[in-house]
């Protein structure tokens, strides 16, 4: 027999299996021999799947844990970026408070000083603080875990600098009343229409007096300087004349100048008119002189001022050439109850 040859041989193929792929034999009793298995490709493509699927599911768990509780060094440099935007935004917040907080500052003191020196009306809250733009705007900011932050600081930005431009254009307008400043001063009525350095020509002055042709007490809008008839009256600031009235009623023959700035003057119950509308004077000019026309009882001066059409007392205005005590005296005859001349 050859079995041992055969069992040997058998050896050998799988000795020299140690050293090549791997194989399967078994052993065929009608040839007494072993043969190599073969393994149907059914078999091969299913064992190939199967390694494939387990490779595929401990694949997605590792990398479910790598996304989830590792970071790559690109989304680490990312998460330190996005750290150090977040602190720069908190410290623009902070800045833009302070900014905020100057420019309220800026405002109060242009409402509050600069226009009222220069007589201009506030810049109403409901225009510094009107709006500036929908939500729409915002919207490419929303979306990401700061957006509220991005938004916030965007929007206070974005109202500071509109604040800004309206605060700029009040300082243009201011600039420009100053630039005009020395017209104003020129032209507000600053002095007393007639000569009357004794202080002895001022008769009856603003307010309620008795009226001389009815007797009873009316608002008197004017002060009364007594004079003779012929007497210089004076422009008493610069500015342009608006109305001449010539007629035997009212304030008789009138001269009314207009000096800008919302001022105006009446001079009334004139015996003579120099000037004609439209003509330029300046502070001082002689206008006219000195009358009884119109409803008068003697003769005398009626003078007004008017503030954006409002008469208001002239005694406030007599400060360009009195001293501090003259004019405490002028403010003293000035409140007297008495009768009026017209």
């Amino acid at each position: 027999m050859n079995l041992p040859a055969i069992t040997f041989a058998g050896q050998a193929k799988v000795t020299e299996a140690g050293r090549m792929p791997k194989a399967k034999y078994h052993f065929n009793p009608h040839s007494l021999k072993y043969e190599r298995a073969m393994i149907p490709l059914k078999n091969r493509l299913l064992r190939l799947m199967g390694w494939l699927a387990t490779a595929l599911v401990f694949s997605t768990v590792i990398i479910l844990i790598a996304y989830n509780y590792l970071d790559s060094p690109k989304e680490k440099q990312l998460k330190r970026e996005i750290n150090e935007l977040t602190f720069q935004y908190e410290i623009l917040q902070k800045r833009v408070a302070q900014a905020e907080a100057v420019l309220r500052e800026i405002q109060h003191n242009d409402d509050n000083i600069y226009r009222v020196v220069f007589e201009a009306e506030p810049i109403p809250s409901s225009i510094r603080e009107a709006g500036f733009g929908g939500v729409d705007k915002y919207k490419a900011l929303s979306g990401y875990d700061n957006s509220q932050l991005m938004v916030e600081t965007t929007m206070r930005i974005d109202k500071l600098l509109k604040q800004l431009y309206i605060q700029s254009k009040s300082f243009d307008e201011i600039f420009e009343l100053a630039k005009s400043k020395n017209d104003m001063l020129a032209s507000i009525p600053a002095i007393q229409p007639i000569s009357n350095k004794d202080l002895t020509r001022i008769a009856s002055g603003f307010g309620y007096r008795i009226h001389p042709v009815y007797k009873t007490t009316m608002l008197h809008t004017g002060v009364d300087f007594t004079a003779p008839v012929g007497t210089e009256i004076y422009a008493t600031g610069n500015g342009t004349v608006k109305v001449v009235e010539r007629n035997g009623k009212g304030y008789g023959n009138s001269v009314t100048i207009r000096h800008g700035f919302g001022y105006e003057t009446l001079y009334g119950h004139l015996s003579k008119i120099l000037v004609r509308e439209g003509q330029k004077v300046k502070r001082g000019d002689v206008i006219g002189l000195v009358g009884n026309s119109g409803l008068s009882t003697a003769p005398h001066l009626h003078y007004e001022v008017m503030k954006n059409e409002v008469k208001i007392n002239p005694v406030n205005f007599f400060y360009n050439d009195l001293s501090p005590e003259q004019y405490e005296r002028i403010l003293e005859i000035a409140s007297r109850a008495n009768q009026s001349f017209d």
